[in-house]
């Protein structure tokens, strides 16, 4: 039995090199919703198919890592000693290292 974090984290780091296609998509769509002109982002100037073909695209993509990631994280859980708040922190947070190297690298 796990009784240790180092499992949970090497896992969910794993899934998180293919979590920044998910995220990207995310970000993507959230910075050219409709209604998201806020001060910090600025649309794509050539955006003008509107975002319900990126909907087609991106909810299949996140609900397929979400289902991922639920997966691989469900045994783990119930064999490690953390706290289920201590878990999830970490399972929530660790996927986004990968992400954050490669935005930090470029």
């Amino acid at each position: 039995m796990l009784r240790h974090w180092p499992a949970p984290l090497v896992v969910n780091v794993l899934l998180g090199i293919p979590g920044g296609v998910p995220f990207r998509l995310l970000w993507y769509l959230a910075v050219n919703w409709p209604l998201a002109d806020a001060g910090w982002t600025k649309r794509e100037p050539t955006e003008n198919d509107g975002t319900a073909l990126w909907l087609v695209i991106v909810v299949p993509v996140v609900a397929l890592y979400g289902l991922i990631r639920w997966l691989a994280n469900r045994p783990l859980r119930r064999r490690t000693s953390l706290t289920p708040r201590t878990y999830w922190l970490l399972s929530l947070t660790a996927p986004l290292l990968p992400t954050a190297a490669l935005i930090l690298n470029s």
